[in-house]
């Protein structure tokens, strides 16, 4: 019969080990690489939006004799056609961008924990009765319908198209929560509730609602990239007011002004690095999280003092290198 280490200690009269407790990882949020990125570039294009108008050299409105000017010490990013500095531009549409794009996350997100939840966790007709109801919603087209609702409005302002936006974009979110909801219903830290008198809502808000955390700020970020990329479509399409400035409204009329065709490459790039690197931004804190939920997709790890790299769909091992 094999006699552990511990036995022989113990015989010997020596002090078993006492097993070290394991350390919690505090603010694993933000010591992601990937979350803190993003969060730094977000940060900055909110700045951005709060005094950007503020800190633009010119009125974008206004009209100037450098027409078509390529960048230089007095204009940036050049000018339009109209001799408009585009660096104002720029620093006016972001205010724009990030509302609708906050505005439209806010509202989506509020009523995906609203109806997903209670739908997931209410067996009853009225669970139900949300859960068809975000089917319903999940094949109403949200481009559209905004469409629709500004050929009806005599203005269109960022507030109706984050609303809009928000209102038709928040189906995808509830069924997510729905199912995580309907699989967190069953365990016992809930039935332990349940059973000293708890009532439901105090369930979801204190037992349901802290576990969805992580899935909820997914959903929210996901929402604000869609809202950004159909504010930006819709100004590019002309159905906002071209008069107020996004950088969806600077890429209208560099299309329409034909800027490629001239050669005026600075009259669209800018723009479109804006919205690529907030676009990257999102997406870096929406990988962040969901290396967070998921322990798969954590990019490294330690065992046992020694490093080891998480593959998808493979249990993790320790390299050659490492034993």
């Amino acid at each position: 019969m094999a006699i552990s280490t511990v036995d022989l200690q113990a015989a010997a009269g020596a002090p078993a080990p006492t097993p070290k407790a394991a350390k919690r990882q505090k603010f694993r949020f933000i010591s992601n690489g990937k979350t803190m990125t993003g969060l730094i570039i977000l940060g900055f294009y909110v700045l951005l939006a709060i005094f950007g108008p503020i800190l633009a050299p010119y009125d974008p409105d206004a009209r100037g004799s450098d027409l078509i000017a390529a960048p230089s010490a007095a204009h940036w990013f050049g000018t339009t056609h109209l001799g408009q500095d585009i660096f104002s531009q720029v620093l006016a549409g972001a205010r724009g961008v990030v509302y609708v794009g906050l505005l439209a996350g806010l509202v989506a997100t509020a009523l995906a924990v609203i109806i997903g939840v209670s739908s997931g966790y209410l067996a009853n007709t009225g669970g139900e009765a949300l859960s068809a109801l975000s089917n319903v919603f999940l094949v109403i087209p949200a481009l559209p319908l905004i469409i629709i609702v500004a050929s009806i409005l005599p203005s269109v302002s960022n507030t109706t198209i984050g609303l809009v936006i928000g209102f038709t974009s928040w189906a995808w979110g509830a069924r997510v929560l729905r199912a995580q909801t309907l699989s967190l219903r069953g365990r016992d830290y809930v039935d332990a509730a349940k059973a000293t008198g708890e009532s439901s809502w105090r369930i979801i808000f204190f037992e349901l609602l802290p576990n969805l955390t992580a899935i909820i700020a997914s959903s929210f970020v996901g929402t604000v990239i869609f809202a950004v990329l159909s504010e930006i479509t819709l100004a590019f399409i002309g159905v906002s007011d071209p008069s107020d400035w996004n950088w969806g409204t600077i890429l209208f009329w560099a299309q329409s002004q034909q800027a490629l065709a001239q050669g005026a490459w600075w009259w669209f790039v800018p723009a479109g690095l804006a919205i690529a690197v907030l676009g990257t931004a999102l997406s870096l804190l929406n990988f962040g999280i969901d290396e967070i939920v998921n322990p798969r997709l954590r990019s490294s790890g330690r065992i046992k003092g020694k490093s080891v790299r998480m593959r998808i769909g493979f249990t993790p091992v320790l390299g050659k290198d490492n034993r």
